[in-house]
């Protein structure tokens, strides 16, 4: 039987490899976004249903949601993905930067959680993905909003895994390390404040040890996680490592980072 699977942020990087992953196994995919020409092209694929979409409006995620349920008949998997990147030293930041990470980074997850929950325990079955990060698991320097609410969301899953695992509903948290999405050059939405840009995504990106992963082999990981019901994927092996290391010896590696952090600071002030 396919799937009726919902996927939010679908239109472009991560939720998009997903929506052109379900597709091609012939799952009913809703792609929900705010971006419309991004959903224009995910929108052509078979089987793929496209709606306008911003997660922070609770009321329209409960539309998209039921919707999806009676014309369908049920909900088997919501990928609760969308999401911003936002950086800067935090000194720089203005509210509105926080706002804006809270409200679509861990509202818009709370927003698709709410809707969803009770369909799927009525129907006694069903899985909740929420796109976290590695951001969400260790230090993120220059990306503190970013950091707070994938720590949160990572937090909400786990907590949520746990709460459900005895009613059939399961709940699965992703935290990618470095892939290859569009977010990598997106330092902040254009319609918040300006703040300077001390270092480049991809850049930063590209030095790391693993460098930055490929997309469909993400989507491949996040598929493989997904379906063994895993209550946290991390990927890449990289991004592994660095987990295991860091809850084995949090201490020196906050002690690392602090070091990386400084170095990066004084070569800023050196410009």
């Amino acid at each position: 039987m396919n799937r009726v699977v919902i996927i939010t942020g679908g239109a472009s990087g991560i939720g998009a490899g997903l929506v052109r992953s379900h597709a091609a196994d012939g799952d009913i995919v809703l792609a929900a976004d705010i971006d419309v020409a991004g959903l224009a092209t995910v929108g052509q694929l078979p089987g793929v249903e496209a709606v306008e979409l911003d997660v922070r409006d609770a009321r329209a995620v409960q539309v998209v949601v039921d919707e999806a349920v009676r014309k369908h008949g049920r909900l088997d998997v919501i990928y609760n993905n969308a999401g911003i990147g936002i950086g800067g030293r935090t000194e720089d930041l203005a509210l509105a930067h926080w706002d804006r990470a809270i409200d679509v980074n861990l509202r818009g997850v709370v927003h698709g959680v709410h809707a969803a929950l009770p369909h799927l325990l009525r129907q006694g079955h069903g899985q909740v993905v929420n796109t976290a990060s590695l951001a969400g698991l260790l230090p993120a320097p220059g990306l503190a909003p970013y950091a707070a609410t994938k720590h949160a969301v990572v937090g909400l899953t786990l907590a949520l895994n746990v709460e459900y695992a005895e009613r059939g509903v399961v709940f699965t948290a992703v935290c990618p390390g470095f892939t290859d999405t569009p977010i990598l050059d997106k330092y902040s939405p254009a319609d918040l404040p300006s703040v300077p840009r001390p270092v480049n995504p991809r850049r930063i990106a590209e030095a790391t040890p693993g460098g930055i992963y490929p997309l469909e082999k993400l989507i491949v990981d996040i598929r493989t996680g997904v379906a063994a019901k895993e209550a946290i994927i991390v990927s890449p092996a990289t991004a592994r490592r660095a987990w295991r290391l860091y809850r084995w010896a949090p201490g020196r590696i906050l002690r690392i980072f602090q070091r990386q952090a400084g170095r990066a600071q004084q070569k800023l002030r050196g410009r």
